[in-house]
């Protein structure tokens, strides 16, 4: 990230240097924030290409209905969330001013325009900036406090420094540029080893202990949605489930007789689990007495052929040894254009449809609520592309209830054994860590894990692995920071940096006015 940042900095720089006239005219003020904004989309574009390459594996695993959108996924996407950090680079290049001060406007800029991607239209906030900080464990605890998006500001700062080294005001005299251009990178580098003792310190507190009377197992299955996972090959697809559900892991393990709650990932089943008896019954059949069923599935409201059409929902649904369906969860944050079609009318006409084989696509959840499980304390749900939404996580809830862990099961086998799947099981730890509570994660094709509020790996299944894991489930912590008031600490950080970037301006511009040059 060192890298990226530091040529933000020297574009923007470059975007027109006598917008930085010590006379103060403003005649080149628009052409440099459009040079600005146009350097900004190509950075952009070359980190999204970068980070979200392996997308264009999605439109391979049926080639010969989706191998067209190739070029779309590889750079149609990122193309147009190029556009956040090209107003990144506008809104950083309006404050801009000498010195150490441009790290501070780059931060605030690119900080406010990531904020914005992750809440326009839906929202994206996959690998946000402040991820660099986030993928690892020790530097990751301050999310804790301030979130991703406070994260997102301390590493742009941080990571732009190096850029001043190459300031040459001064000629001659050690250190080469004086010592003003190393000032700020020691104070980044004091900042990163603070963020790196605060985890450490966090991290040292020992382990928050497991719920008694409670044994997870998660089943990885390792499917993919080739041509085999169809409707008529569902009798064999569950009887792979249920085998595998019930594998002995070690000489002291049988199988699911000591299991008190049994994880299926996303969308196992190429049918609707809830009417299809037969299912139900084989389920109902294999659980033992005391073991409770938790699997994402389709659901569907009202009939085929009936006014109005059915509705179908991406869910998780729990099931107990009867093959009763005791709760249920439908995902509120859907996938565009893979789970519905935006503006779906206009675009089906033109021939485009959704990835899912659902008629007409899920439909949206009614609200985010948690899960009741028996045996289990409430579970907050996510499925798959939910987890990437700091803050958003739990649900409004009345005061004095208290979620005991985060439930994410997903299906990343459309990307393939890419870097994909490792990006989204970082981001899922955070969402741990920001909100104090275990995470479950359950992968068709990995990576599934347990791990507990502090963003520790308990157990864990590689990618690209089929098995299943056992593992206790980690108590939950007390209230986090971030927890308690999710995104005002970052608002609050931006609102501060602007601040700090307003007043430096203008005793910048009140110098130049009163010494007259």
């Amino acid at each position: 990230m060192i890298v990226p940042m530091t040529v933000a900095v020297w574009l923007i720089d470059g975007s027109d240097q006598a917008s930085l006239s010590r006379t103060g005219t403003k005649r080149h003020f628009w052409p440099s924030l459009r040079s600005a904004a146009s350097s900004g989309w190509w950075w952009g574009l070359g980190y999204f290409v970068a980070g979200l390459w392996w997308l264009g594996a999605a439109t391979l695993v049926e080639p010969d209905k989706f191998a067209w959108a190739l070029p779309i996924a590889v750079l149609g996407l990122p193309a147009i969330l190029a556009f956040f950090p090209a107003l990144g680079f506008a809104l950083a290049r309006a404050l801009w001013m000498p010195k150490a001060g441009r790290v501070l406007s780059l931060a605030w800029g690119l900080g406010t325009s990531e904020w914005l991607r992750a809440h326009v239209l839906t929202g994206f906030p996959w690998n946000e900036y402040g991820m660099a900080l986030g993928d690892h464990l020790v530097l990751a605890q301050i999310g804790s406090v301030i979130g991703l998006h406070g994260l997102t500001l301390i590493a742009i700062g941080v990571f732009a420094s190096p850029a001043l080294l190459a300031d040459r005001e001064e000629i001659g005299g050690w250190p080469p540029g004086g010592w003003h251009a190393y000032r700020p990178v020691l104070y980044a580098c004091c900042a990163f080893l603070a963020l790196a003792a605060f985890g450490a310190w966090r991290l040292g507190g020992g382990q928050p202990g497991t719920v008694d009377g409670v044994k997870i197992r998660i089943m990885q299955p390792n499917v993919t949605q080739d041509a085999d996972f169809t409707y008529a090959n569902k009798n064999d697809i569950l009887r792979h489930y249920l085998a595998l559900s019930d594998k002995a892991t070690s000489s002291t393990s049988s199988g699911l007789t000591d299991v008190t709650h049994l994880i299926w990932p996303e969308s196992p089943f190429p049918f609707i689990l809830s009417r299809d008896a037969e299912a139900l019954d084989a389920i109902s059949a294999a659980l033992p007495a005391g073991t409770v069923l938790i699997t994402g599935a389709a659901r569907v409201e009202g009939q085929p052929g009936t006014s109005p059409l059915p509705r179908y929902y991406n869910s998780i649904e729990v099931l107990t040894k009867g093959g009763e369906v005791v709760d249920s969860y439908d995902k509120v944050h859907l996938v565009p254009f893979g789970e519905y079609l935006p503006v779906n009318g206009l675009l089906s006409r033109l021939g485009l449809h959704h990835f899912v084989h659902i008629p007409g696509g899920f439909e949206h959840g009614a609200r985010q609520h948690l899960l009741n499980v028996p045996g289990l304390p409430s579970i907050a749900p996510a499925i798959c592309y939910e987890a990437i939404f700091p803050g958003e996580i739990l649900p409004d809830l009345p005061k004095g209830i208290q979620p005991g862990a985060i439930l994410n099961v997903t299906n990343d086998s459309w990307f393939g054994k890419t870097a994909g799947p490792y990006q989204h099981f970082a981001q899922a730890r955070l969402r741990a860590i920001e909100e104090g509570l275990p995470l479950i994660r359950a992968a068709n094709t990995g990576v599934s894990a347990i791990i507990d509020p502090y963003g520790r790996i308990v157990a864990q299944l590689p990618l690209g692995v089929e098995n299943v894991l056992d593992g206790p489930l980690p108590r939950r912590i007390d209230h986090t920071p971030f927890g308690q008031f999710h995104e005002f600490v970052s608002f609050a950080m931006s609102g501060l940096l602007l601040t700090i970037v307003l007043f430096l301006s203008y005793r910048k511009r009140r110098k130049f006015s009163f010494d007259g040059t």
